[in-house]
């Protein structure tokens, strides 16, 4: 749905949430040519009086319904703790807001699904903070596949380990897999059909710090992701090995984050013998110059241009969805001890044209 011409040539948003990440949502929705921040609102006193004065030409208040009420504000970003994600984003929808909802989209599928459905029915944008999917390296890689030159994808793996942060509110699995499996979806086109996730809580009981998944694809390709805070390295890389070539992603290097490894294997089989064998082939390595640019500028921008040129976001609320299919299902194998389940195909919600 279009949205209605306004004397303001930019796009009203409301921050809700300035805490931690919320803090970078505000910063760039301040400084976006394409927006103008009116609203801040969080209910720590503290945060409040830091974004007043960061932050004068904003409103700041602890009360949300103040800018949901307000006809001006056009869109509503949702960066508050995950488990208020489904009601608030909920409460912008139905106030005739669009919505761009941090990572995960909610705690359930069901939360998600509805969540999905309701802005279908207003005629809403909504929008899901998987930044990755916005990273410059990643879209290079995306393109690389699209324009078929590694060849065929066969598995990806993601390592996003660390000392710390500790949360107590949530797992390993909840906080950290998000970006993997939304990238691995993103690769891959499409969602997976089973996960298996084992792991162990050394530090808090109940809490998992660390935690190995497995994601299987209908057409035999795989996704592998470990994910932790209590490891003694800060690793944030992804591997993916295709039939032509490998491609390594290291979002820990300053500037030199993909490496394209000209290397595959090939089995051949002899035409009188019909023996097979296997060629190994070790060629060049390419460290491709990847654009500059901050990833949740980007997708912040890309949230706006969605808002004002009626188009469907990259991480729409079907992306969301997906994301947290696999998140419940992953916390169903680990209390199984790792036991594979099954997930359910994604249903378009009734009229979406996405």
């Amino acid at each position: 749905m279009a949205q209605q011409n306004s004397p303001d040539p930019t796009t009203r948003v409301a921050v809700v949430g300035a805490g931690k990440w919320g803090a970078n949502l505000v910063r760039n929705f301040a400084t976006l040519p394409g927006a103008t921040l009116t609203h801040i609102c969080d209910l720590n006193p503290s945060t409040r009086a830091r974004m007043a004065q960061t932050y004068p030409q904003s409103r700041v208040t602890e009360d949300l319904d103040t800018a949901l009420r307000d006809p001006a504000v056009q869109a509503v970003v949702v960066a508050v703790d995950a488990p208020m994600h489904h009601a608030v984003a909920k409460a912008a929808l139905k106030a005739g807001k669009h919505t761009y909802v941090e990572k995960p989209l909610a705690l359930n599928t069901a939360d998600a699904q509805q969540l999905t459905d309701l802005a279908v029915a207003c005629g809403r944008k909504l929008m899901v903070g998987h930044l990755l999917e916005y990273h410059p390296a990643v879209n290079y890689i995306q393109q690389m596949l699209v324009s078929n030159q590694i060849g065929k994808p066969h598995y990806l793996y993601f390592q996003r380990v660390n000392l710390g942060v500790v949360r107590h509110s949530e797992n390993a699995w909840w906080s950290l897999a998000p970006h993997d499996i939304s990238v691995a979806c993103y690769l891959f086109d499409t969602e997976p059909v089973s996960v298996s996730v084992s792991g162990q809580a050394y530090l808090q009981e109940g809490i998992a710090d660390v935690v190995f998944a497995n994601l299987k694809f209908a057409d035999g390709r795989m996704a592998h992701i470990h994910v932790s805070w209590l490891d003694p390295h800060k690793v944030r890389k992804m591997t993916l090995v295709s039939s032509n070539k490998m491609v390594v992603f290291d979002d820990m290097e300053a500037s030199e984050k993909i490496r394209v490894y000209d290397k595959g294997a090939q089995v051949q089989r002899g035409v009188e013998s019909y023996a097979e064998a296997i060629t190994l082939r070790t060629g060049d390595i390419l460290i491709p110059k990847i654009p500059a640019g901050e990833p949740l500028r980007m997708e912040c921008e890309h949230f706006i241009d969605c808002i004002r040129n009626d188009r469907t976001p990259r991480s729409d609320g079907l992306d969301g969805l997906r994301v947290v299919k696999v998140l419940e299902a992953g916390s169903v194998s680990l209390e199984r001890n790792g036991e594979p389940v099954l997930l359910e195909p994604a249903t378009q919600p009734a009229g979406s044209s996405s």
